[in-house]
Order: structure tokens, then C-alpha cells, then sequence
């Protein structure tokens, strides 16, 4: 067996010409070597994130050896049904099983030191299970088939909540969440903005894409700096003077009818970059730009187009 330099770091090489890997990595990456099992991993003692992205796996297995250094797991694009064998790693910070066919979230309650998961693509219908992972900060549940928003109460400490394309109704039971700093709703069946009132520290809200007819339930939000309410239902604008803070305001997709409504924005100080275009007045006025920058001095961008330069700029 022979050494060979890589990298800059040496690699011990194989009688067959095959890089063995060194016992003392700390990070290992088997992206796209369509592997179908996770073998031994126990001459690791130092190994801190490993990734199997995009590989062949049908099962979580042989990972206890490491349940004193892996920080990082990621099982992104398998063939993984079921979350198992992970209790052992206490440990673990990030875990990715997206894009899988895992159906239900379950036997992560060791996982206490857990502070990001990532579940997007998958089957799953409930959101359950989480009771113990109160050091999460982030959760991406996008593009499942969850239809309600629950048993959250304990994820005091979640700063990221995506649960965009699933089949939600109601925006419900985040009161707990006060500390949320990003809520994505978008692509739901959710008519109504309501249940927000102690999301106090909220800075970006993405609803898109759903069936709200009004503005409203947002008083207590004053932290926001981005709102999206793009391809909604909704007719009129309404004051949001109350929210300070407020840098981007997506409304594109609209029924908004009468590019001089936009003027009820102009009480909104930090608003620099709007995006209006395909509401009902877009395409029967050519100059709705202009009158958006004319009713609106504090703007620095329309739809992707800017039309002044930033205060900061000049």
C-alpha cells in the first residue's frame, strides 16, 4: 500500500490503484455513486458530516459507530421509507431526507441537539412527532400532503418554517412561534391571513399562490421586511403604514383594478422594491410604472425593473 498526495492532504493508495479513504476524515461525500446501503462506517472516529445525496439507499442503517461526532447527515434524493436507526445519534444538528418516500415523521425524539430538518418532497401527512427537538431552528416540510398546521407548540427556538405545496387550509396553531423569523405558506388552500398575533418577531411572509381575498392579520407583525401575496384573489390594497419596516412587497397576479390605488403605500417608509404587474390594470395601461414610481417616491424597483437608484447610491 502506497501513499499518494491529494488535495494537498495524504491518502493512502490500494494495491489496486483505489484511493483507500483516511480513518481520520472528518468529512465524507458520496454524491451520485449510486449506492444502494450505507456499510461499516466504524474506522471513522473522527467523521462529522457525511453525505449520501443522490444515491440509491432504500434504508437508514449502520450509523450508531458514529453517534459521538456526526453533526451532519444528509440523505437527500434516495429511496428512503422510513425515518429509523438514528436514535443513537445525540449529537446530530442537520438532517436532510428530502426527496424521499418517507410517509410519517417519527423516532427522531433522542435527536435533542437537532437544529435543522429538512423532510421537503416526500409523503408525508402529519405533522407529529417533534415534541422533543426543542433546539430546532429550522423546518422544511414543502411539498408533501400535509393538510393542517400542528403540534408545533414545543419548537420554541424555530426561527424557519416552510410548508409550502401541501394542502393547507388555515394558517393555526403557531403561537408558540415566537421566535419565527421566515413563515412560507405558499401554494396552499389557505383563504384567510389570521393567527399571527404572536409571531411579533416575523421578518419575511411568503403566501402565494392561495386563495386570500384581503389583507388583514398582520398588525402584529411590525418586524416584516418582505411580504408576498402574489397570485391571491385580493381586490383592494389597504393601509400597512404599520409596518415600518416593510422593503418588498410582492402583489403581482392580483385583481387589483386601478393602478392609482397603489398610492395607500406611500405611508409605508422602508418600501423599496414592488412587484405589481398581471393585476387587471397592468395590461390596459402601458404607463402603470410610471404612475407606481410616481405614487410611490420611496421606491427604488418595480416588477424587476429599477426605477431609481437607492438612497444609499447617491
Amino acid at each position: 500500500m502506497n501513499n499518494s498526495v491529494k488535495d494537498g492532504a495524504v491518502a493512502e493508495v490500494d494495491s489496486d490503484g483505489s484511493e483507500v479513504i483516511s480513518e481520520n476524515e472528518t468529512d465524507l461525500n458520496f454524491e451520485f455513486d449510486r449506492i444502494k446501503k450505507i456499510d461499516d462506517l466504524s474506522r471513522f472516529k473522527c467523521l462529522r458530516t457525511l453525505s449520501y445525496r443522490n444515491n440509491l439507499l432504500t434504508k437508514i442503517e449502520n450509523l450508531s459507530c458514529l453517534r459521538n461526532t456526526l453533526v451532519e447527515l444528509d440523505l437527500y434524493n434516495n429511496q428512503i421509507p422510513k425515518i429509523e436507526n438514528l436514535e443513537e445519534l445525540v449529537v446530530l444538528e442537520a438532517l436532510d431526507l428530502s426527496f424521499n418516500r418517507i410517509r410519517k415523521i417519527e423516532n427522531l425524539a433522542a435527536l435533542t441537539n437537532l437544529k435543522h430538518l429538512y423532510l421537503v418532497h416526500n409523503h408525508i401527512e402529519k405533522i407529529e412527532n417533534l415534541d422533543t427537538l426543542v433546539n430546532l431552528k429550522s423546518l422544511e416540510l414543502g411539498d408533501n400532503k400535509i393538510r393542517k398546521l400542528e403540534n408545533l407548540n414545543s419548537l420554541v427556538n424555530l426561527k424557519y418554517l416552510f410548508v409550502g405545496s401541501n394542502k393547507l387550509k388555515k394558517i393555526e396553531n403557531l403561537d408558540s412561534l415566537v421566535n419565527l423569523k421566515l413563515l412560507s405558506l405558499q401554494f396552499n388552500w389557505i383563504k384567510k391571513i389570521e393567527n399571527l398575533d404572536n409571531c411579533v418577531n416575523l421578518q419575511e411572509f411568503y403566501i402565494s399562490n392561495n386563495g386570500i381575498s384581503v389583507i388583514e392579520g398582520l398588525e402584529k407583525c411590525t418586524n416584516l421586511h418582505t411580504l408576498d401575496l402574489a397570485r391571491n384573489a385580493i381586490e383592494e390594497l389597504c393601509d400597512l403604514s404599520y409596518l415600518t419596516k416593510l422593503e418588498e412587497f410582492w402583489f403581482n397576479g392580483n385583481k387589483l383594478n386601478s393602478v392609482e390605488k397603489v398610492a395607500i403605500l406611500a405611508n409605508c417608509p422602508s418600501l423599496r422594491t414592488v412587484y405589481f404587474e398581471e393585476n387587471e390594470f397592468d395590461h390596459r395601461d402601458v404607463n402603470y410604472r410610471r404612475k407606481v414610481m410616481l405614487a410611490l417616491p420611496q421606491v427604488t424597483q418595480i416588477d424587476a425593473t429599477l426605477c431609481r437608484p437607492n438612497s444609499g447610491d447617491v
